[in-house]
C-alpha cells in the first residue's frame, strides 16, 4: 500500500508542477523578447531571397526596419500582410522598411506571393535550430512575429501577434530622436 501512496503523491506533485508551468508560460507577456536582446546591435544575419541571392540584414543600416516573421499556413500573418504593404507605401519614402521574413518552404511562398503580391522585401528564414526568429527572441516560436530595428542597427522592439495599424504607425514614423 505504501508503494502506491508513493506513486500517486509523485504523480500529483509532478502535474501541480506542469500546471504551474503552464500557467506561468501563458501569463508571459507577448512582447517581451529576451531582455539581453533590447538594446543590442542586431546580429549578423544573411538570408537569401527566393531566387537564392543572400542579403545581409546589417545592409539595411541607417533605416528603421520591420522584420516581419510569417508563414503562408499561419492565418494571423496572412490577414497582417494587407496593413504591412499599407505601412510600407505609408512610411518607405521616409526611410522605413518592412521586410517579411518567411519561415516556410520556398515553394509555398513563391505560391502565397504569385497569388498576394506585397511591396516589401521577402527573404527565407532558417528554420533549423536555432531559427532565425529565435535568434531574434521568440522564445515561443509563434506567428506572426515582429522585431523593430532602429536605424543604428539596434534592436528597439518585438511583438508577438499581429501587429496593430497604430502599433504599425507608433514603429515606422520617423523618429524625433532619430532612433
Amino acid at each position: 500500500m505504501r508503494g502506491r501512496d508513493h506513486w500517486l503523491i509523485l504523480g500529483l506533485a509532478v502535474l501541480a508542477a506542469a500546471l504551474g508551468g503552464y500557467a506561468q508560460h501563458r501569463h508571459r507577456p507577448l512582447d517581451t523578447p529576451s531582455p539581453s536582446l533590447l538594446g543590442q546591435a542586431l546580429p549578423p544575419l544573411v538570408l537569401s531571397d527566393l531566387d537564392g541571392r543572400a542579403h545581409r540584414l546589417a545592409d539595411y543600416r541607417g533605416r528603421r526596419v520591420l522584420l516581419n516573421f510569417w508563414a503562408s499556413w499561419c492565418a494571423p500573418c496572412l490577414r497582417e500582410m494587407p496593413a504591412l504593404a499599407e505601412a510600407q507605401a505609408k512610411f518607405g519614402e521616409q526611410g522605413a522598411i518592412v521586410v517579411g521574413i518567411a519561415m516556410d518552404e520556398p515553394l509555398h511562398v513563391r505560391a502565397f506571393l504569385a497569388a498576394h503580391p506585397v511591396n516589401y522585401p521577402i527573404l527565407m528564414g532558417e528554420m533549423g535550430p536555432p531559427s532565425t526568429s529565435l535568434k531574434l527572441g521568440n522564445t515561443r516560436q509563434v506567428l506572426p512575429y515582429s522585431v523593430l530595428i532602429g536605424a543604428d542597427g539596434r534592436i528597439l522592439a518585438a511583438h508577438a501577434g499581429p501587429l496593430s495599424a497604430g502599433q504599425l504607425t507608433e514603429w515606422l514614423a520617423p523618429a524625433p530622436s532619430g532612433r
